[in-house]
């Protein structure tokens, strides 16, 4: 019995796309049938879900870059906001995300917001992975690349335990943004938010108090 497999893959490199959608109908097993779209940008993707939902066939997987031309109407301005609103109106849709990006940070966010059935690192990426995350996604998921395993290993295995507004800090800071610039990012003040950068040196143990050595140690940890 055949099996049709409608399937929407979204990133903002035509080559690349191109290259997973020869991959995937190079490698599809005999009884799958796959119809793909081709979305370049925000609206695009958001203009093929809409009309897959308009005409009651909604995708069976979605391959979802998450660095994109944001949206006309600027509501949406990355792959996770569409991979967010693709869970409302297409439940039951797997999703796969693709990034060049590998911070903890961003990975431990996108899987707790988002909980996607595959997560790929491209640097991690050959035409043989991406056929063995296709069918492990549509048969028994999640499929995480090496590089996403590593770390959500790190992080299970570590003993350091620290919150999400903890996390962020580090992750804004390990991006450049200054301590007196990181209340703009946050509803707590910035006493508060020293309080917690002080806490921070104190868990990682850091004996001199500098910025650069808190990540450093929190990079060699997993956390950023």
């Amino acid at each position: 019995m055949i099996e049709t497999l409608r399937i929407l893959m979204t990133d903002d490199h035509p080559m690349i796309i191109e290259g997973y959608q020869n991959t995937l109908l190079a490698t599809k097993k005999e009884n799958q049938e796959l119809q793909i779209d081709i979305a370049n940008n925000c609206d695009q993707s958001l203009n093929f879900m809409r009309k897959a939902i308009d005409i009651e066939k909604p995708y069976h997987i979605l391959f979802m870059d998450i660095s994109l031309p944001p949206s006309s109407d600027g509501d949406f301005t990355s792959g996770e906001d569409l991979a967010k609103y693709a869970r409302r109106i297409m439940p039951k849709c797997k999703i796969i995300m693709l990034t060049m990006f590998n911070e903890p940070y961003r990975i431990h966010n996108i899987i707790k917001d988002i909980d996607p059935e595959g997560f790929l690192i491209k640097s991690d990426l050959t035409s043989r992975e991406l056929a063995s995350a296709f069918q492990a996604v549509l048969k028994k998921p999640p499929f995480y690349s090496a590089s996403v395993s590593n770390i959500i290993r790190k992080t299970i295995v570590n003993t350091i335990s620290i919150d999400e507004i903890d996390r962020k800090i580090l992750y804004l800071l390990s991006q450049g943004v200054r301590t007196k610039s990181l209340k703009d990012h946050f509803e707590i003040s910035l006493s508060a938010i020293e309080k917690r950068k002080k806490q921070l040196k104190l868990i990682f143990d850091v004996q001199d108090g500098s910025d650069e050595n808190l990540l450093a140690v929190a990079k060699k940890e997993g956390f950023i």
